[in-house]
């Protein structure tokens, strides 16, 4: 029998930057390295949902896609790509928005993903500014979706009002406990210590 482990235990996995400016603060990719914690981290987004209240996950590209399809399986539910610009090769439906590195970006959905009225999911993998997820609600609600929810690893809010905006009128799920929010805020946990010690070991470890 697996041994319990402390709830959010594997936020800890997660590590930091090593390649300077233009890159992620955080890289979660740790995580889903170690099946258990993915299993966790999956079943802890979806707690505040119901399998009724959505009839289709939706993931954004390119690293949502892995919670998505995660979550998708987990609900038995269908998995939808929304993809960035050029990665699909049918009749789409475009969103221009600017990213968490103020980069002009746009992401694409299918014109025919779903029927009017369809509750989605929408999967990201980290919500920073909230640009990037706005322009995926933009996108379903532009085909008369229903946005169910959104859910990300984490939930930056405290600098931009994009995201506070999206907390406040959609449902929302992230994994990380109210005593390291500030720590996410501000971009820096107490376990990266034991990356800059070098003890963190490997990220797939049997």
């Amino acid at each position: 029998m697996a041994e319990k482990k402390e709830k959010n235990w594997y936020i800890s996995l997660m590590a930091p930057n090593q390649k300077g400016a233009g890159f992620a603060w955080l890289d979660p990719t740790r995580l889903y390295a170690n099946a258990q914690a993915l299993q966790d981290c999956i079943a802890d987004l979806l707690e505040p949902f119901d399998a009724s209240e959505i009839d289709l996950v939706a993931g954004i590209d390119s690293v949502g896609f892995i919670l998505g399809t995660g979550i998708a399986i987990k609900l038995n539910k269908p998995m939808l790509a929304i993809r960035k610009k050029g990665g699909l090769c049918v009749k789409t439906f475009g969103e221009k928005y600017v990213d968490y590195q103020k980069t002009p970006k746009e992401l694409e959905i299918r014109q025919d993903a779903f029927p009017e009225g369809t509750k989605v999911l929408i999967v990201d993998q980290w919500i920073e500014t909230g640009g990037t997820m706005q322009a995926a609600v933009n996108l379903v609600e532009r085909l008369k979706g229903k946005v169910a929810g959104m859910a990300a690893i984490a939930i930056e809010s405290n600098k931009h009002e994009k995201a506070k905006e999206l907390t406040m009128k959609y449902k929302c799920s992230h994994v990380i406990p109210s005593h390291l929010q500030s720590q996410i805020d501000n971009q820096y946990l107490e376990s990266f210590k034991v990356f800059e010690d070098g003890k963190a070991g490997y990220a797939y470890n049997p």
